[in-house]
């Protein structure tokens, strides 16, 4: 193409850059004023310009050399990037589309306003110019609309999985409420069955005594046995609500553990004697202070001492407390009792689970209550066991407990 035949819609193209800013506020004034446009008027100028003078002026290159695809590249990048802004700013579709063509229309009218004061500017002329402005705003309308399509599915999508993960947890939620429910119906049933038999028991007693009075010692002693047992039911009942309840209150105080050690022998060796057993314990003289919450370590020991008293008839219950490193202590408690069946291993911490059988008092919540205890104390609880040869528990505690967000 000589320069002769370009020469006319380069002078066109002279035309709109030097009235670029008139056909901008043109445009801006149609797009106002358009009853269909409602996203519009919420923007200022700066907003509704946006990148369309960067488009007016690749328009300008394809008329300049007759050739969409040299001025393709950038305007396809200034395209999506309109398409982008106007789906921010809340645009739909057939709104952006009709401002688009509301600069179409502005370019059209300039176009014939030039053709009517320039009679050098052919027919031929025209009909080109009006090619490549129609080209090149189909290019970019559509350019910014799959951009918004492209928004709108990217945002579609984030929302799908926002409702999959929500949908997910709930469901999560909806099999914890009916794990907890099932949970509080077997407690229920726990605490009815244990009832039952301790009513069935002093029901007996009392028969007992009327109708032989010569033996009324001995069913009193029975009922007071009875009686025990329940004590100890409601107790670890009691405890277990408590613990359940408080469970991420943590008071974190700095302590001696050579006094709670001393304190945790004193209150638990009659009790362990008493029943014949040996009670070992041992000290790691280079435990010091550590950051924790004493009562509920209290409660742990506690409760592994009380199930190792209970599963054990004859030999030791060993009691150690050690240190693992800088960071880290062991809590250890060992028995030469019942042991846990290999069958037994993956339940032995679930709620009113007793190993034994139903012979030994309490709910089977001594474990489940140290579970919950090592889980708020950041605790590492193993443990290993031979059936009929007894149990060791170990617990590894952080020397400085960090509260959880």
């Amino acid at each position: 193409m000589s320069a002769t035949q370009a020469g006319p819609l380069r002078a066109f193209v002279a035309m709109i850059r030097a009235e670029q800013v008139n056909l901008t506020e043109r445009w801006m004034k149609a797009v106002f004023g358009d009853s269909d446009l409602n996203e519009s008027d919420k923007l200022t100028y700066e907003q509704l310009a946006d990148h369309l003078p960067n488009i007016l002026d690749e328009i300008c290159v394809a008329l300049e050399n007759e050739d969409l695809d040299k001025a393709e590249p950038a305007m396809e990048r200034n395209a999506r990037l309109h398409g982008k802004m106007r789906w921010r700013q809340g645009y739909r579709i057939d709104e952006l589309i009709r401002e688009l063509e509301l600069f179409r229309q502005v370019l059209m009218g300039a176009l014939t306003q030039y053709v009517e004061t320039h009679r050098d500017f052919t027919r031929r002329n025209e009909e080109r110019a009006r090619h490549y402005i129609d080209e090149a705003l189909s290019f970019v309308t559509l350019t910014s609309v799959r951009e918004v399509v492209t928004e709108r599915d990217r945002k579609i999508d984030e929302y799908t999985g926002r409702l999959e993960r929500a949908n997910h947890e709930l469901q999560l939620k909806q099999q914890l409420v009916s794990e907890l429910y099932e949970s509080r119906m077997q407690i229920t049933r726990s605490v009815v069955h244990d009832l039952r038999n301790f009513l069935n028991v002093f029901s007996m007693a009392l028969q007992l005594v009327a109708r032989a009075p010569s033996k009324t010692e001995t069913a009193l002693a029975l009922a007071n046995r009875q009686a025990a047992d329940m004590k100890v039911l409601v107790d670890e009942l009691v405890e277990y609500a408590v613990v359940l309840r408080d469970a991420n209150t943590v008071a974190i105080e700095s302590f001696a553990l050579r006094e709670l050690f001393d304190e945790l022998v004193a209150s638990c060796r009659p009790s362990i004697e008493a029943k014949g057993l040996q009670f070992d314990t041992s000290f790691d003289p280079q435990l010091a202070a550590v950051s924790s919450n004493r009562l509920k370590l209290k409660q742990v020991a506690l409760n592994l001492l009380t199930n190792a008293a209970k599963y054990t008839k004859t030999g030791r219950i060993g009691l150690t407390m050690a240190a693992d490193g800088n960071d880290h202590w062991l809590l250890r408690v060992s028995d030469t009792g019942v042991g846990i069946g290999q069958h037994d291993r993956e339940r032995v911490f679930e709620e009113f689970e007793r190993v034994a059988g139903d012979d030994v008092p309490g709910a089977g919540l001594g474990l489940a209550i140290v579970k919950e205890l090592c889980r708020v104390l950041d605790g590492k609880i193993r443990f290993d066991s031979r059936e009929g040869f007894g149990t060791t528990f170990e617990i590894r505690f952080p020397t400085l407990l960090s509260l959880k967000d």
